[in-house]
């Protein structure tokens, strides 16, 4: 097993409060996080049936020596049709739990100890869809496609053939199996689970009044659109022991549709059922969403949903720099700063925030003499023999 770096090499002062240690709350205790740095979930439409690939080994060994504080794993399906596309990760049986067991322990022996989250989803109306780089569209039975799945027969595009309506049999069973894949999650050893319920997914969906247009307890007013999300909440809860929390869209960027007061509500509601934080995000249910896109244009909807709700909140969206993130909490609003596509195309993100921000982060012993002169303490005070 590749070693880390001894807790002795980690003991300097800390600069910022980006590089601060942060604990998230949990019933079996707190989960300490060397830093406020989150990998978001990012999908890798590379899975085999559900199942992981040598891909993912590789792709979670680099996020795990990122220096970040904490790596969230992409949208896993809890059921086979619940997927995003044909090569979407799940987590939904025998054999889906060993392929991610494997490539996850082993992944994580070659790599410093970070807390590793989990993001368990259903995509409704948007499943059965392309891989972005195979255009992104719906898939029919013969190009590997399903009947997708969601509140109401309502297809996400115009152009597209509309889902089936779930039925009360339906929802217990998508209920049932975000609690299973839970579960499994738990039992190979992941402290943490976020619900998805953002981009226009199968939760998200509920939450929407443009998604759901259903006459009974799961739509219309705001208690009954959320009334599933609460009901996969709880009972996820009462068997999952480790951090648990949400992502959610804060706006669906359309009129009439879910909205930032909303999300704090549900927050706060959450928070009440043991929730542990909230990650926010925003957009994906419709295609004439408005997106004010620009550098931090979500965490204001963050900013929000803590001072309200008073849960442990993730900011993320277009934060690309050190001095931002670290403005981020500066301001107070959110306690941890997330990353997704900044971590793709720069994998050492965290080890070049540090050097900025005079931080400290880990990295496996084989890297330790790759750092420049002028950032000669970002692994700490290691000690390299040279022959």
């Amino acid at each position: 097993m590749v070693s880390s770096v001894p807790t002795s090499h980690l003991k300097q002062k800390i600069m910022s409060l980006l590089f601060s240690e942060y604990q998230l709350p949990a019933p079996k205790g707190p989960l300490k996080l060397a830093n406020r740095i989150v990998v978001a979930p990012m999908c890798q439409y590379s899975a085999n049936h559900g199942k992981a690939t040598d891909w993912h080994l590789a792709h979670w060994t680099s996020l795990l020596n990122s220096g970040a504080g904490l790596v969230i794993l992409e949208a896993t399906a809890v059921n086979e049709e619940g997927r995003i596309s044909p090569g979407c990760l799940g987590l939904w049986d025998d054999a889906t739990a060993e392929a991610l067991d494997d490539k996850l322990s082993r992944a994580r022996k070659l790599a410093p100890h970070v807390p590793v989250a989990i993001q368990i989803s259903h995509a409704g109306r948007k499943a059965s869809s392309a891989a972005p780089w195979h255009g992104g569209q719906l898939l029919d039975a013969a190009h590997e496609g399903w009947q997708a799945l969601a509140p109401s027969a309502l297809a996400h595009l115009t152009t597209e053939l509309p889902p089936t309506e779930l039925d009360a049999a339906g929802l217990e069973h998508i209920k049932n199996s975000f609690v299973q894949t839970a579960q499994r999650a738990q039992s190979m050893g992941i402290e943490m689970v976020e619900l998805h319920a953002a981009h226009g997914y199968l939760l998200h969906q509920f939450l929407s009044p443009i998604s759901n247009k259903r006459t009974d307890a799961y739509g219309g007013p705001f208690e009954n659109r959320t009334r599933f999300i609460r009901d996969i909440f709880d009972a996820v809860r009462a068997q999952f022991n480790g951090v648990l929390g949400i992502r959610l869209s804060a706006t669906d960027w359309v009129e009439g549709g879910w909205n930032p007061e909303e999300t704090a509500d549900l927050s706060v509601r959450l928070k009440d059922a043991g929730a542990n934080f909230v990650h926010i995000s925003s957009g994906g249910v419709a295609a004439q969403q408005k997106i004010a896109i620009g550098p931090e244009y979500q965490v204001p909807f963050a900013k929000t949903v803590k001072e309200k709700s008073g849960l442990p909140t993730i900011a993320v969206g277009l934060i690309t720099q050190a001095q931002q993130a670290e403005a981020i909490l500066q301001r107070g609003d959110a306690h941890l700063v997330a990353l997704a596509r900044a971590f793709l195309f720069n994998p050492r993100w965290a080890w070049q925030a540090a050097a900025e921000l005079g931080g400290v982060v880990q990295a496996s012993e084989q890297y330790w003499r790759c750092l420049p002169r002028e950032a000669q303490s970002v692994f700490g005070n290691v000690k390299i023999g040279m022959r």
